[in-house]
């Protein structure tokens, strides 16, 4: 059920709600409950009373729920492989998981759908050479093809690509993309729901004795970092690590050499920690160039910390794996 659909929902049962108490329910952001309540006033399902901050939105008349419109021609298999691959948010603020979000993907680019699903399967056929057993991405030879001789991870791995040719943002990327540029726990937990046993998985298997948390470059009311920490709840001791830069934050998807981004991470974290440990694990939202966890990895093994430091990202971008191989 999209967000709409469950706003809708909601004031089927109670005719009369405020914004508040529909992101409370649902646990989405307050701009997306504003973006469709704005839709539903302006089509008169709903009018608007009262100034802000006490405004509360009532019903006008009954909407119907429409069903998913599923193409008789896309099978049970293709139906399941767009569940667990494709997501979309539309401009209200709806969430459309698996055809439902294909079809008007391809609607809004005039795309026929059964063959530019057909042509979707393909290209995620492609990208999954770059994945391992276990289903995420090591980015290990494209560090040492940045870096070189300044390589001090001594792996990266993503635990998929944020973006893939023509079809943009990967489900993973599209969560994480909306859960932190909205500020959304609602889609948070779904992330959190798709990565956590692989996190999990990786420690394990990598017998990671300690973890770190990349700190936040810019300042939110929700950090998604934090939040990431907070709902792994590791049972393993957490590496202090302190964001040490200026006054004026500078992130690094804003610098385009990778000479700035080098100097960026070096100003900007700070080792703190004086333990001992043999594998530390170091996690961060996304990775582009890799200098943010190749930098930290350097102050750990710098300072003795560690003696093994491997990087983990949600998404990691593809650019630089053409060095690789050529798919």
């Amino acid at each position: 059920m999209t967000i709409k659909e469950k706003i809708i929902e909601a004031f089927e049962k109670s005719n009369e709600l405020t914004a508040k108490e529909l992101t409370t329910r649902l646990g989405v952001s307050k701009q997306m409950v504003h973006l469709v309540l704005s839709e539903l006033v302006a089509k008169q399902y709903l009018e608007k009373l009262g100034r802000t901050p006490k405004t509360i939105y009532r019903k006008l008349k009954s909407i119907p729920l429409k069903p998913n419109a599923i193409p008789l021609a896309i099978n049970a298999t293709e139906k399941e492989f767009l569940k667990n691959n494709f997501l979309m948010i539309s401009d209200t603020g709806n969430l459309l998981e698996g055809i439902e979000g294909f079809q008007l993907w391809c609607e809004k680019r005039n795309q026929p759908v059964l063959k530019t699903l057909q042509e979707f399967i393909k290209t995620k056929e492609k990208y999954q050479f770059f994945y391992n057993n276990e289903g995420i991405v090591n980015g290990s030879q494209k560090l040492k093809s940045t870096y070189h001789e300044k390589t001090f991870l001594d792996e990266i791995y993503y635990l998929d690509f944020y973006a893939i040719e023509r079809f943009g943002k990967t489900k993973l990327g599209t969560l994480l993309h909306y859960a932190k540029q909205g500020q959304n726990k609602f889609l948070m937990n779904m992330m959190m729901q798709k990565i956590n046993a692989k996190i999990f998985t990786f420690i394990n298997q990598h017998e990671i004795d300690a973890v770190g948390f990349v700190p936040p470059t810019i300042r939110r009311e929700i950090q998604i970092m934090k939040f990431i920490q907070e709902n792994l709840n590791l049972n393993l001791p957490i590496l202090e690590i302190k964001k040490i830069s200026g006054i004026i934050p500078i992130p690094q998807k804003s610098l385009s050499k990778l000479d700035e981004r080098i100097k960026n991470a070096e100003n900007t974290f700070a080792v703190t920690d004086q333990r001992k440990f043999n594998s530390v694990l170091l996690i961060d939202d996304a990775v582009g160039s890799g200098s943010t966890l190749n930098q930290i990895a350097e102050k750990i093994k710098n300072k003795e910390v560690a003696k093994t430091v491997l990087g983990l990202a949600i998404v990691g971008s593809f650019k630089g794996f053409d060095v690789i191989t050529d798919i």
